[in-house]
């Protein structure tokens, strides 16, 4: 039987930080006492009603329907926030509506998603996770909250914690992959990026971790579907992100559109009461996602509106976005006894404190100032960061016999896909503030580089007819036009440039696929080109990881370049030429068939894991691919080379109150200075509870030049292994454990040690 050791540092940390911020608040609590005692239930409630902008605020004022209603609610101050209320003269006026005109003046929060940017668009979130780049993440989300800041808006919905193994699922692209420990980093780095050290300077905007919880586990990978998960996974996989983002000081969480347990999250008291406001003592508020307290309704959950609305606030949840609900029905719920006035009380005061911590009651029009709008907004030092994230979300998936990176002088060179011109795929999904055909395209990028010859052909189109609707992706399947053209461009090339992948709305809410091929007709485009030209460079623009087997078996070099915002093509020709040395990691596993999929590293070994000698069938297996996955996890390759080697461990027996030192040599032996993400993993061998094979816990980022070796080294204490036990606890256990370092999760470089009492 184990021995167990109780280590109480989740406790600690979030104890200290909750301290730390209550002691710096009592002046604002003591003034939101003062503000409450003055507010009416009606107001009250008012504070957790949020409107989608709904009418042009500098135009005429609403006179009837609904819009006239809404605005009268401004003026009573019947609405704590609104969103997608942008630019400072709308700000402005929607603000001076609340803060003149109603009884109170209290100001409004401004919301919108600030995903990946404002309107200077950084890489997609998952890209921009290939990086494991902490600090170039965090400048990244610094530079969304600049610019969204200058434009009136004082709070994302961002960033998205949620872990998933699914690439089918849309807003894979939204999240920081399938690893709990790399996405609690990205949580954090994203969460202080947007904060900033002093959230009532007015180039900082407040963050909010979603979606809570589990929403990334959608079954079959299709949005809002249901979840079901145990215990283990919804705390040993789910939840880290999310407590990390509280230990980021996060002001805002969201709730998720999926039941868990059989309880829609909006509703679910389990997740707001206990854990979130219980366990964690989380201090900030709690939004809803758009709609998500009415389809409770929809859900089977509630009777109607107003039992939703009953179940919503008594769960825990703030604020109603878009729902209409509480403003319709909490008074009258109050006033019936079903829910207590306590509960309304908590909610306000949340929402308060945001909201002095803002700044906002200090000088409600802080965010609304012009010349900054003008100044800050598309300004060359914020697409210099967006360049400098780009280019690190960069992986390189292969390039055998070194045909990158190119030569800069005396080339032929073709460019052959549907998205190499393209202007608008780039820019990804949730990019609401950006304008159409905005980034560099890899043509304008490959231009830049006066050497060489290009020759462009799209060879197909990827969606029919013009550009694709937002909300309407019509594949193209049948036009096979300009194959033959692209093909005839490609002959006697010295390399061609392939630029395939998926349209930019094609990942994204509400955007799941059941197949992860490359869409239409481009892997007819690229087998055509290849048996002409076999010197092939693909480019890949997605958003998800895509099945590309038949491009791993034949094509010669792949650099996968996601969906990389405004500069996108800046990026990939830096790369391309090699001025910029890839050093990009896959956050997911990249499958070879959408069969395998859920398909992720850190899975648990089963009674009959491998192969059994001789028996053929009673193992886990397909019968028709391998298990294994096409590039794995925290796989990337380099134009340089490194290697691992001396691996050591200063002992083989760790304590309770002890640490371990585990060292190796890192050299680079090739021809390129490069960068290279090393990783270390661990595996606890034997538990309270099954533990995966392998499981992230320390990455760091090593420099070297050519022919240079370094001696990096990691420590490990017992709280590095901890995990949610079969006790109900985050503990670590004694016993025997391995740990791995390499470049990816498919390390075999291992050594062994002990955890004792």
């Amino acid at each position: 039987m184990k021995k167990y050791i109780l280590i109480t540092f989740c406790l600690f940390v979030f104890g200290h930080s909750n301290y730390a911020q209550t002691k710096l608040d009592v002046v604002v609590e003591k003034k939101i006492d003062s503000l409450m005692e003055l507010m009416t239930l009606e107001e009250k409630v008012g504070q957790m009603n949020q409107y989608n902008g709904f009418w042009n605020v500098t135009g005429p004022i609403p006179e009837e329907g609904d819009a006239s209603n809404k605005f009268e609610h401004l003026k009573n101050g019947w609405v704590g926030s609104m969103l997608n209320v942008t630019g400072v003269e709308e700000v402005r006026k929607v603000q001076k509506i609340v803060v003149e005109e109603s009884r109170l003046g209290i100001p409004l929060i401004i919301g919108y998603d600030v995903i990946h940017g404002y309107r200077t668009q950084s890489p997609i979130p998952l890209a921009e996770s290939a990086s494991w780049d902490m600090y170039a993440i965090k400048a990244s989300a610094a530079m969304a909250a600049d610019e969204a800041s200058a434009a009136g808006i004082n709070w994302t919905f961002a960033p998205m914690v949620d872990i998933s193994r699914d690439a089918r699922w849309g807003r894979v692209m939204e999240g920081a992959g399938e690893d709990p420990y790399l996405g609690s980093q990205i949580a954090k780095a994203r969460i202080t990026g947007f904060q900033g050290e002093d959230l009532s300077a007015p180039n900082t905007i407040a963050a909010t971790a979603k979606h809570f919880a589990g929403y990334g586990f959608s079954e079959a990978g299709r949005d809002y579907n249901t979840v079901d998960v145990g215990t283990s996974t919804l705390y040993n996989t789910i939840f880290p992100p999310f407590m990390a983002a509280i230990e980021a000081d996060v002001k805002t969480f969201m709730n998720s559109f999926n039941v868990l347990n059989g309880i829609p999250a909006t509703g679910n008291s389990f997740l707001q009461r206990e854990v979130l406001k219980g366990e964690w003592d989380y201090q900030g508020f709690v939004v809803s996602d758009w709609g998500s307290m009415a389809e409770m309704v929809a859900h089977g959950y509630s009777k109607d509106g107003k039992a939703a609305a009953e179940s919503a606030a008594n769960a825990g949840s703030d604020m109603d976005m878009e729902s209409y609900l509480y403003v319709k029905h909490l008074k009258i719920l109050v006033d019936e006894g079903k829910v207590s006035v306590d509960k309304i009380d908590d909610a306000v005061r949340r929402i308060l404190r945001v909201k002095y911590e803002l700044g906002l009651f200090d000088n409600p029009y802080k965010y609304c100032n012009e010349e900054r709008e003008k100044e800050v907004i598309g300004s060359v030092k914020n697409k210099a960061i967006a360049l400098d994230m780009a280019e690190k979300s960069i992986v390189l998936l292969k390039n055998e016999n070194q045909l990158l990176p190119l030569k800069k002088k005396g080339m032929n060179i073709a460019v052959i896909g549907p998205l190499a011109a393209d202007k608008n795929s780039p820019l990804g999904g949730w990019r609401l503030a950006a304008e159409d055909n905005s980034a560099v395209s890899v043509m304008e990028g490959l231009k830049k580089y006066k050497g060489n010859k290009l020759h462009h052909e799209k060879g197909v189109e990827l969606v029919k007819g013009k550009e694709a609707f937002v909300f309407e992706i019509d594949i193209n399947t049948t036009d096979r036009t300009g194959i033959a053209e692209a093909v005839e461009v490609a002959k006697n090339k010295d390399v061609v440039v392939m630029v395939l992948g998926e349209h930019g709305f094609q990942s994204g809410e509400g955007r799941s696929r059941a197949s992860l091929d490359l869409p239409g007709l481009q892997q007819e485009l690229l087998e055509a080109v290849y048996a002409v030209n076999k010197n092939i460079v693909l480019v890949l623009m997605n958003g998800r990881p895509l099945t590309i087997n038949w491009a791993d078996e034949n094509i010669p070099a792949i650099v996968e370049a996601w969906q990389l915002g405004s500069t996108s093509g800046d990026a990939i020709a830096k790369v391309l030429y090699g001025d910029y040395n890839p050093s990009g990691k896959l956050p997911m596993t990249f499958p070879r068939n959408v069969g395998q999929v859920p398909l992720y590293y850190n899975y648990l070994s089963t009674g009959r894991p491998t192969y059994p000698g001789d028996d053929l069938v009673f193992w886990t297996h397909y019968t028709d691919e391998v298990n294994t996955p096409l590039y794995e996890f925290g796989y990337g390759l380099s134009y340089t080379e490194f290697t691992y080697d001396n691996l050591k461990l200063n002992t083989n027996s760790l304590n309770k109150t002890g640490e371990l030192k585990v060292s190796f040599d890192l050299s680079n032996t090739g021809k390129y200075e490069g960068k290279e993400v090393v990783q270390l993993y661990i595996q606890d061998l034997f538990a309270s509870i099954t533990r995966p094979v392998k499981e992230l816990k320390d990455f760091r980022m090593i420099s070297l030049k050519p022919g240079e070796t370094k001696n990096v080294s990691f420590v490990i204490t017992p709280m590095t292994l901890e995990f949610y036990s079969a006790n109900n606890i985050w503990e670590s256990e004694t016993g025997d454990f391995k740990v791995f370092i390499g470049g990816s999760s498919n390390t075999q470089l291992a050594s062994d040690f002990t955890l004792k009492d």
